[in-house]
């Protein structure tokens, strides 16, 4: 049978059990989140799954998934004594197992009016936000994983920050793929952080079995005025995993978003990120690391809409691709005629580290206005011979000589983390899979158990 009659027969039993399970899936629903389910349902039904044909589905390699025989039926619950350790790193802490809370830990509001949880149990209890914000973050793109998240999705995280407030420390959101059979995991999610509040999230994704997963997230994010907002993804499954990881946010005057996408591992990856920055003096910083080996698959799409005057985004994101691993970044940044004084920035940078591995980079700007400042690039290629030869000459062997390059390119993106824990958290991990996966580990220069410790007695300028 052919992939695409297989992905149709997919198609097929998401719309007989979503006809057969809508009512009680939207039971607990707010008027408008039902009509929001019923709406993307027929459009689902209209359209079906994304196929190669559309553009910005054309390299991704996420569809190739869905000829396989998912469980899309509810998921059990499982707890976990599952963390991602951190030292010196104080967080509050929720965890969902296959997409759900548990019953006894669905929700809580912290001393400061914080509220984290599970999204439908916060839809139930504080309706009016769900009635403001709920579905109010438009992507205008023609997705049907969109659609049928929106019409099945059962659960997910809610985290709420009122007016004024300052988060005391992080949030983190640990998410764990369990089961024994193929299951197809749909998580809604929703983050308010209200004029004049602070926030700090780290988002971990995780699997704890070698079975496989398909796990589509989505994911509202709402800034208010003068609001901040550092959002920390990061993303180690298992490689038979396949995770789409949709984040839609929109920005209001003077607020400021800073987020990271680190993907460390998992079979096929997409992160699809799209900003509407709707305030004046807004600014954006969007960055990403992905470190992919064997047949692994990464594919960032980001696309930043400057709809006001007056206000600064920046992309950067870095790969390093081994052995026949593919990736895809997409970049695309839109300039609304009225947007003056806009300053945009877009980079993607990768290193090859073999013949059979592949990238297909396409960063890309639309201009309406002509008072802006606007660049973008992209560059493939190998490590530097000549700096290579540079630390050869000074003693290093050529195996610790071509980690050190590969770390300094990538420590470029996780310098700009603002938790120095997490940042010394994540460079470790960096290490680690650097040397484990990516490079040969006799004699190496990184001691992963005491990270602190590294003396890199060379002139990196030259490098």
């Amino acid at each position: 049978m052919e992939n695409q009659d297989k992905i149709k027969i997919t198609q097929e039993r998401f719309i007989e059990y979503a006809n057969n399970s809508m009512e009680s899936i939207s039971s607990c629903d707010i008027p408008k989140v039902k009509t929001l389910r019923q709406d993307a349902l027929k459009r689902f039904i209209e359209r079906g799954f994304p196929t190669k044909k559309m553009e910005k589905w054309r390299n991704s390699r996420m569809m190739e998934c869905l000829s396989e025989d998912f469980n899309i039926e509810s998921i059990e619950n499982k707890n976990h004594d599952f963390c991602c350790v951190i030292q010196n790193l104080d967080t509050e802490v929720v965890t969902l197992t296959n997409g759900m809370f548990s019953e006894e830990n669905s929700l809580r509001k912290l001393s400061n009016g914080i509220v984290i949880g599970s999204t439908r149990r916060a839809m139930q209890e504080y309706p009016e936000l769900f009635e403001k914000y709920f579905g109010s973050c438009n992507i205008n793109d023609d997705n049907g994983f969109y659609d049928i998240n929106t019409a099945l999705w059962q659960d997910g995280f809610f985290i709420y920050t009122p007016k004024n407030v300052v988060a005391e420390r992080p949030i983190q959101i640990i998410k764990i793929s369990d089961e024994d059979n193929n299951p197809f995991i749909q998580t809604r999610n929703l983050i308010i952080v209200e004029s004049n509040a602070q926030l700090q999230i780290i988002d971990c994704d995780d699997s704890i079995k070698e079975q496989s997963s398909f796990v589509n997230s989505y994911t509202e994010i709402i800034i208010g005025e003068n609001a901040q907002l550092e959002n920390y993804k990061l993303q180690n499954l298992n490689d038979n995993s396949s995770l789409l990881n949709t984040n839609t946010v929109k920005q209001s005057s003077n607020s400021r978003l800073q987020t990271h996408v680190v993907s460390f591992n998992g079979g096929k990856i997409r992160n699809n990120i799209f900003v509407n920055i709707n305030g004046e003096g807004a600014e954006c910083n969007i960055y990403g690391l992905y470190l992919v080996d064997k047949t692994q698959h990464v594919d960032n799409q980001v696309k930043v809409n400057h709809n006001v005057a007056n206000c600064n985004s920046n992309e950067k994101f870095k790969g390093i691709l081994d052995n026949e691993a593919t990736a895809v970044f997409n970049g695309h940044v839109l300039v609304a005629p009225n947007a003056q004084k806009t300053n945009a920035y877009q980079n993607n940078s990768n290193i090859i580290l073999t013949d059979k591995a592949k990238i297909n980079t396409m960063p890309f700007l639309e201009i309406y206005a002509d008072d802006v400042k606007c660049s973008h690039g992209s560059s493939i290629g190998q490590l530097d011979q000549e700096a290579m030869f540079y630390m050869q000459q000074r003693g290093i062997s050529k195996e610790n000589a071509r980690m050190l390059l590969m770390y300094a390119f990538a420590a470029e993106i996780s310098n700009n983390i603002g938790i120095e824990a997490l940042r010394e958290r994540i460079d470790d991990m960096i290490k680690r899979r650097l040397k484990g996966e990516l490079s040969c580990c006799e004699n190496c220069v990184f001691q992963c158990s005491t990270p602190k410790e590294y003396d890199f007695k060379i002139d990196l300028s030259k490098i």
